[in-house]
């Protein structure tokens, strides 16, 4: 952010699947032929996703999707492919790395990347604050020379190494045809944003090559061939040092300034390149978007514009509905609409208006929500958002039992294995898929009561569309419950973190399997008589069920819960939370350790890096002493953090400040406070309340909302012409393309709607214009 942007926050968000063909040689003899591999993805150097290991193919084909929001600046987005080792490290095959300001060049379509070797010296991160300035001195016999002054201010972003901060120098030198000269800084222990605040001084020019001008410039022949060189290294101490990157400013840049203050990039060493055989390719589909997010009054227009969507009539005259009209191809235009509908209690409403719309259109009561419409895709964006803990209570002992017992349930008669037998394999999936069926069937009082009142609402709907079947309620419900809902969770449990892992290949089929006849069970016609009861009593008892708690897995990380500071006392565990307790266990499955009450739980805060000198840390404030942890990557912290605060959020003992940093050596580290019993010094965040459809940024999602409305500019106009046309011409509707591509009920409400959308976009747009500005690279 700029200077003054006190406002200006950015969020980014990357989808990405991949494919890799013609993986080349990886170290060691005959590697390819038995060639296993997995992809990870990195922000910086910090891995943050990984897919399933691909099993024996040089062009393996990952299809995996990954959705997640970056919490931290990162210059970045690197994918690295990996030869999976059995009996030693995996080793990395190649990678390929786009950096930031470039991922707007590759968002939203396919593209082939060469990979590049895994090169340390290419592996960088971070900026450099640099300050140059030349001087004019007089020597001892009177003549003129020039001095070039280099202070190093300061380093931030720069890689973990080992896990943890690393030890921090710097080398400046002067480079040109004929000379090197070159100073070290001081090393800076244990951080990744070291202040240096050092100055080094290097002669320019010598006295007898100076020639009096008006004003004191570097001689041409020297300032075009002379050039700041900075690298930074980690210290190794007894190892060997490992470089950090480096940057370089020609002195050029000061012909015009006198002094010259900027932040740089650091940069590979050489700029990373290399002549190297062919290591494959890798085809990405990554979806980068990048916000700046307005004061919130700026938004007040459009945001009001929204929320009256459910009150419009008809509905396709609405702005949300307009929004879906212009954005059906995008997949992600209807979730920031029902992330403001559902912070502001409007989504019902909504829902119940666009799904009476769609009714209106359907024929035949056994087509009743099968397409991919406005309303399939509202409630499906709904179900993820509010759902997620519903699937945990619900599927996840079924799943993790499934995956631990490894049955082969194969039928498939092309697919056996030697020495399988099919019918023993139909008696495992049978059984598998008859305790997941019961878990659904018995999990209404799990239900969210969101989701019980959009189903109550389709209900009423469907029956009025179709009064004739008695039966078009309950598969109305149906279609969302067992097709869209838990069929999807059975089949990619760790997208929707009920396993912590990709399955392996054998048990990848058998969730297959079970979600296949999942889906055959949801749909309404092939049901029996039997479960047309289990599914009756499932709907009608979904309007009386109650909020859920929050069960999850466990997952690794690094623990501590003394208060001095020693590196050894952070131990691996495996930590646990359900609705009732927050366990950590040495070991995955085993007896845990330390069993904390959720009711106990006083806050849940982020750790200020400097208490341990480790980052991605959080602490979990009890009666007793803190628990502090150590997640994996950034993201695993911030779920964290987020989820531990939700299953906590009702508790009476809540604290209402904390204390960001750890109590060591007898004091606070943030306010230097003596008393290990002193309140906080910070106020704690504000803690969500038991609907958890108020965790939601209206401010972020209405510029979204802005973006989208922008990039379809051209198709919103369409649609005012459209609708002027219409209200020109009162015969019947031709089928002209501007007509058939929007939902135009009413011409003139729909005009007056699109005009109000206009208006509000020109504003937006001028308030952006206001605040941007741009930053060159090395410019202050």
């Amino acid at each position: 952010s700029l200077p003054g942007w006190r406002f200006l926050r950015c969020f980014t968000s990357v989808n990405q699947h991949s494919t890799v063909r013609n993986l080349g040689p990886c170290s060691g003899p005959n590697r390819q032929r038995d060639l296993c591999t997995f992809c990870t993805i990195s922000l910086d150097q910090e891995e943050v996703f990984r897919t399933k290991v691909f099993d024996k193919s040089l062009s393996p084909f990952y299809g995996e999707d990954f959705y997640f929001e970056i919490p931290r600046p990162f210059q970045c987005l690197s994918f690295y492919v990996f030869a999976k080792g059995v009996f030693q490290r995996d080793l990395p095959v190649g990678k390929v790395s786009i950096r930031k300001e470039e991922l707007c060049k590759f968002s939203g379509k396919e593209h082939w990347f060469g990979l590049q070797p895994v090169d340390p010296n290419s592996e960088v991160q971070g900026k450099v604050h640099l300050e140059m300035r030349l001087n004019e001195l007089i020597i001892e016999n009177g003549s003129m020379c020039q001095q070039l002054l280099v202070r190093i201010i300061e380093c931030q972003g720069l890689p973990l190494i080992s896990g943890q901060n690393c030890d921090p120098y710097a080398t400046v030198s002067l480079v040109g045809p004929a000379r090197f000269d070159q100073k070290k800084t001081k090393v800076k222990k244990k951080t990744s944003d070291p202040q240096f605040e050092e100055t080094f001084y290097f002669e320019v020019t010598r006295p007898n090559s100076y020639t009096k001008k008006s004003h004191f410039q570097v001689e041409e022949e020297d300032i075009e061939k002379l050039e700041i060189k900075v690298d930074l290294w980690n210290n190794g101490n007894l190892a060997q040092d490992v470089f950090l990157g480096e940057t370089r400013v020609s002195v050029k840049i000061l012909r015009n300034d006198h002094i010259h203050r900027a932040w740089y990039l650091l940069q590979p060493k050489g700029n990373g390149k290399s002549k190297t055989d062919d290591l494959g390719s890798l085809r990405l589909n990554v979806t980068y978007t990048e916000d700046n997010v307005l004061p919130s009054a700026c938004y007040t227009p459009l945001r009001t514009l929204l929320l009256k969507s459910p009150d419009i009539k008809p509905i396709s005259a609405s702005a949300a509905h307009i929004l879906g009209d212009i954005c059906r191809e995008r997949y992600e235009a209807v979730l920031p609409v029902v992330r403001l509908l559902l912070h502001h209690s409007r989504l019902v409403s909504f829902v119940s208006a666009i799904a009476a719309l769609e009714l209106e259109n359907t024929q035949e009561a056994n087509t009743i929500f099968r397409g991919n419409s406005l309303a399939t895709r509202c409630i499906d964006d709904m179900m993820k958002i509010v759902g997620r803990s519903y699937l945990t209570v619900t599927l996840k002992p079924v799943l993790d039992e499934i995956c631990e017992s490894n049955k082969t349930c194969e039928i498939d008669p092309i697919k056996l294995k030697e020495g399988d037998n099919v019918e023993v394999n139909k008696e495992n999936l049978q059984g598998y898929v008859q305790k997941v069926f019961s878990s659904i069937t018995q999990s209404s009082s799990s239900c969210p009561p969101l989701m019980c009142d959009v189903f109550r609402s389709l209900r009423q709907l469907a029956s009025k569309r179709f009064p004739d079947d008695p039966h078009v309620q309950y598969s109305a419900v149906s279609s969302f419950v067992f097709l869209r809902f838990f069929a999807v969770a059975v089949l990619s449990p760790h997208t929707f973190q009920l396993r912590p892992h990709h399955p392996d290949l054998e048990v990848s089929r058998t969730l297959t399997l079970i979600s296949k006849t999942i889906q055959t069970l949801g749909s309404w016609g092939s049901l029996s008589k039997n479960k047309l009861v289990c599914i009756h009593v499932f709907v009608c008892l979904i309007s009386l069920s109650t909020c859920p708690p929050i069960n999850l897995s466990i997952f690794p990380c690094k623990r501590a819960q003394g208060r001095k500071r020693i590196g050894k006392n952070f131990k691996k565990r495996w930590l646990r939370v359900t609705s009732r307790e927050l366990s950590y266990h040495k070991h995955r499955g085993k007896e845990a350790l330390c069993i904390m009450p959720v009711k106990n739980i006083q806050a849940v805060e982020k750790l200020d890096e400097s208490a341990f000198n480790r980052k991605n840390m959080f602490q979990v404030l009890h009666s007793e002493k803190p628990l502090y942890v150590q997640a994996g990557n950034c993201v695993e912290a911030s779920e964290w953090v987020e989820v531990l605060s939700q299953v906590s959020r009702c508790n009476p003992d809540r604290l209402g400040t904390f204390h960001p940093s750890a109590y060591l050596a007898g004091a606070w580290l943030c306010c230097r406070s003596l008393s290990d019993s002193q309140p906080g010094c910070k106020p704690c965040t504000p803690t969500l309340l038991a609907n958890l459809q108020l965790d939601i940024d209206c401010d972020r999602e209405t510029e979204r909302i802005f973006s989208l409305f922008t990039s379809s500019y051209s198709k919103l106009q369409k649609m005012e012409d459209a609708c002027a046309s219409i209200a020109v011409y009162q015969g019947p509707l031709r089928e002209q393309d501007d007509y058939s591509l929007f939902t135009i009920q009413d011409s003139k409400e729909t005009f007056h709607t699109v005009r109000q959308i206009s208006h509000i976009l020109k504003e937006l747009q001028r308030e952006h214009d206001t605040r941007s500005g741009t930053a060159q690279y090395g410019s202050q």
